[in-house]
């Protein structure tokens, strides 16, 4: 129980650091498709809050070198890859069907807490594991 209850901190930790860098890049960003481009600088920015703070408080996970925690980011980021698009998919559904911001960032929300539900399991079991000998 301790363990969902640190994980969910840390998820709307990192949920909070994705939907503020989306805030901060629509606001920034005066170029052709600021929806997108927010929604992906966001994405960058909760992935990387999200794997230091798995690596550190979730998986207790020390890397034996910097290649070892490179390619065990790389993992971590290829599994967000399902994760992303329910994400995204919830996000852009409710930005295209209320055309409203506040409820295309609740969409992101929902989208978020379904896939860090998903992304735990699949990180459990395949990326935060000891380097191969």
């Amino acid at each position: 129980m301790r363990l969902a209850v640190v994980y969910t901190l840390l998820a709307l930790i990192a949920t909070a650091a994705n939907l503020l860098a989306q805030v901060v890049a629509v606001r920034l960003w005066f170029g052709p498709w600021p929806v997108e481009v927010s929604m992906l600088v966001g994405t960058g920015v909760g992935l990387v809050v999200k794997y230091v703070l798995d690596k550190i408080y979730i998986f207790r996970f020390t890397a034996e070198s910097a290649a070892h925690d490179l390619q065990t980011f790389v993992l971590y980021a290829a599994m967000g890859v399902v994760t992303t698009v329910v994400f995204w998919g919830f996000e852009w559904a409710f930005y295209r069907a209320f055309e409203d911001k506040n409820l295309r960032y609740l969409g992101g929300a929902i989208g978020l807490a379904i896939g860090y539900w998903a992304k735990y399991r699949l990180d459990k079991r395949f990326v935060f594991r000891p380097a191969p000998p």
